[in-house]
């Protein structure tokens, strides 16, 4: 039973503080409301966002009480209270959700195993359902399946191989909303050397297939080296350890790069180096990390993470910043205790995750806030300085986490499995947790926080954001804003002007040493960002959440070189994306929301104000009146009045109009709807204007035509320059859109996310 079930929150004692007002952005009061806190059985807000805070602040304190009768756990909730609703620290997203509440299941990340069995594989599709549904993500390693056409010696068939029953966890997964709050994600890895690693580089190609997954190949220093060699390596059936046969290394790395750079998948992940960082060998080899792969975790183990907020930590001198090293040593240590707390308090979704879990008692502290604390510091991303204060400070967090470690092994034990672990081995002092730090994707908690997302750089200084109905908003980088007052060329033509062009580089308005600081994702090249991830990587056990930008015109060669780079400087994996890579498959991520439906695409909400202009056009039915009408992203929607006709010519046409409306706001090309509707033909073709009219569906498409040809639509322009700014937008040249509230998603840490409302997918 879970420390929390038997207990009376209302024994802690004063909580006068928690009714000061909480400094929230309007985001962020809507992600809460959206996602976080309690609602009642007619989805009606029953919380405030205080009251979130302090509802996780009791229920994670009183886990002293294990440890300690007379434990001050009036005091360390106050604490805790305090440091979320100053958002120096937030937990991960499940923590933050179900602390406190019935669910209780407080971990993000999971992995399980499958191994070669139609008894494990359907167990580890069980497991995975739980697991989801109270809000965690699942890695799974198929490399121990026996490869396709391999015997089945029990039925004397074949094997189906690793990838198709990835699709059954795919299908699974599908259908499980974890808790109404979260969705199911999964990682799949494949070592390298399994017979049908051709067929899982590949197996994601069609961005309509396995989009419930992230797959990473596990690369080993074998393959490296046969790679550098430029030598074949050898495939290993699972099933007998034998030699199944061998491929080129350097054939099977360009198809993986080739893949990637089609559309950033997959990833890869150095498992040998992983292994050479799992502080518990003797317990078992880790094969697999959670869906967004900065957590590398053995069979049926779970990890807490939580993150702090860089941004919190600089205190002002003279003009400037400097960092506030003693609080951040104490939120540190109270970020550590606050985790191991967690372990205890946490409701697990099966009996072996717990027992390995409390084993081991992993944690994963991490940071956000990295750009803009080196924004307040007057140090750009791609710089040396920068590299060197990613050692500096995650070595710093780092040393005072395992610091705390040690603290609390001395009060409650070392984690159960110190004995059969490295530290003991190397005649270390006991340490409470086995890890203590990872860099994981904030998205959301970032956005609650009000800050950059984990170690990324900003990805846009000024961006035009659409509020409901017609009003637009123009967001501002804050530290720019208030920089580019003082030098005095703040202006909103200024400000728009950089939404257009996404960038500063090629603004003469700006001064050098701004467009020097202020760099965005796209100004960044891949040898930057890797550096970065690299520094931070140095004072990580787990890993860490980045991704390696690349712009459009990026090459296989370009990806190619990063992905090496990547291993010679200690990563211990990486994902890449190319701008505009991944367009349709960010389209398709509509089909797992809201609704479980086989439709695709979602199409956007209709605008309450469009406007728009209608052409009279002759067809052999009578005049043919079509209004097109458009939103600020373009084409809306079409609507038809043939003269005074009813009856069944006008049905169809409304019909037809509503289809096309639907289409257009489902971002579906209009010359894809033009080839649909040309040269359809009725009984009584006739002739407008010099051309040839086949049927009222032929009208329509000369009247679009003339349209695109004769319309420049400037809203569509302007918006098309912000998406490229941002990292994403669709085949169409339209936004890629976030299927909730409809804004620009932007693709960062290995997920899409939206900067406006937090939705995520990983």
């Amino acid at each position: 039973m879970a420390i929390s079930e038997g207990f009376n929150y209302d024994k802690i004692g004063d909580t006068d503080y928690a009714e000061e007002p909480l400094n929230l952005s309007d985001n962020a009061v809507k992600v809460l409301e959206r996602r976080y806190l309690k609602k009642d059985q007619e989805g009606n807000v029953v919380e405030t966002p205080n009251d979130l805070f302090l509802r996780v602040a009791k229920s994670i304190a009183i886990a002293d009480f294990l440890y300690d009768g007379n434990a001050d756990v009036e005091g360390l909730t106050k604490d805790f209270y305090e440091m979320m609703t100053k958002f120096e620290f937030l937990p991960n997203s499940p923590t933050l959700m179900n602390a406190g509440r019935e669910l209780g299941q407080l971990s993000a990340c999971f992995v399980l195993p499958v191994e070669d069995s139609i008894d494990s594989i359907f167990d580890a599709i069980k497991y995975t359902a739980l697991i989801h549904k109270s809000g965690g993500g699942t890695g799974f390693s198929f490399s121990r399946l026996r490869p396709k056409n391999d015997v089945v010696l029990t039925t004397k068939g074949i094997s189906s191989g690793p990838v198709s029953f990835m699709t059954v966890f795919d299908t699974a997964t599908e259908t499980i909303k974890q808790g109404g709050t979260r969705r199911g994600a999964n990682m799949a890895i494949l070592r390298v050397d399994h017979p049908d690693i051709l067929e899982f580089i590949k197996c994601k190609e069609e961005n309509t297939k396995l989009n419930n997954f992230n797959i990473s190949v596990a690369i080993t220093d074998k393959f490296i080296e046969a790679f550098e060699n430029g030598k074949d390596y050898e495939l290993i059936n699972p099933r007998n350890g034998k030699v199944e046969g061998k491929l080129n290394a350097k054939e099977v790395f360009n198809l993986i790069v080739k893949m990637a750079w089609k559309n950033g998948e997959p990833g890869i992940v150095f498992i040998d180096r992983i292994n050479r960082g799992n502080p518990t060998p003797a317990i078992g080899e880790i094969e697999s990390t959670n869906p967004c792969g900065e957590q590398p975790l053995l069979p049926y183990e779970s990890c807490n993470l939580g993150s702090i907020n860089l941004s919190k930590f600089l205190k002002k001198i003279n003009k400037g910043y400097e960092i506030d090293f003693d609080h951040l040593r104490y939120v540190v240590k109270k970020s550590v205790h606050f985790l191991d707390n967690v372990i205890d308090v946490n409701r697990y979704p099966l009996a072996q995750i717990e027992d390995m879990t409390k084993g081991n008692r992993k944690i994963g502290l991490g940071v956000m806030g990295f750009a803009d604390m080196l924004l307040k510091l007057g140090i750009p991303y791609n710089s040396e300085d920068a590299v060197d204060l990613a050692k500096n400070i995650m070595k710093f967090i780092k040393e005072e986490a395992i610091e705390a470690s040690r603290e609390l092994a001395s009060k409650r034990g070392p984690f159960p499995n110190f004995e059969n672990s490295i530290f003991h081995e190397r005649k270390e002092p006991p340490v409470r947790n086995a890890t203590v730090t990872t860099i994981a994707p904030t998205g959301t908690i970032s956005l609650i926080a009000g800050s950059s997302s984990g170690i990324e750089p900003i990805f846009a200084i000024s961006y035009i954001r659409n509020v409901m109905d017609k009003d637009e908003l123009l967001e501002i980088n804050p530290v720019f804003a208030q920089i580019s007052k003082e030098r005095g060329i703040f202006s909103q033509e200024l400000m728009k002007k950089i939404a257009r062009e996404g960038t500063l580089k090629n603004i003469d308005e700006i001064p050098e040493d701004l467009k020097k600081l202020f760099v965005t994702a796209h100004d960044i090249t891949p040898e930057w960002h890797i550096r970065i991830q690299s520094a931070f990587q140095e004072y990580t056990d787990n890993a860490v959440s980045k991704t390696i930008n690349f712009p459009k015109s990026a090459t296989e060669k370009d990806v190619m070189q990063a992905y090496l780079l990547a291993y010679r400087s200690g990563l211990k994996g990486t994902t890449i994306y190319r701008d505009g890579s991944r367009d349709e498959q960010v389209l398709n991520i509509g089909k797992v929301n809201k609704k479980e439906t086989s439709i695709q695409k979602a199409p956007r909400p209709r605008p309450k104000v469009t406007k728009g202009f209608t052409e009279k056009i002759r067809t052999g039915c009578g005049n043919l009146y079509v209004t097109i009408n458009e939103d600020e992203y373009g084409l809306c929607e079409i609507f038809m009045q043939m003269g005074k006709s009813g009856g069944c010519p006008a049905s169809q046409n409304e019909a037809i109009a509503r289809l096309i409306s639907l289409a257009l706001r489902s971002g579906i090309r209009i010359e894809s709807i033009l080839e649909q509707l040309r040269h359809i033909r009725c009984p009584m073709p006739t002739w407008d204007e010099g051309m040839p009219v086949h049927s009222c569906a032929d009208a329509i498409a000369i009247v679009l035509d003339r349209y695109i040809k004769n319309e420049l639509n400037t809203k569509q322009e302007r918006l098309d320059m912000v998406v490229t700014s941002n990292g994403g937008s669709n085949n169409n040249g339209m936004p890629a859109q976030c299927p909730e509230c409809g804004e620009v998603l932007v693709f960062s840490e290995g997920c899409v996310s939206c900067k406006c409302c937090g939705y995520t997918k990983c």
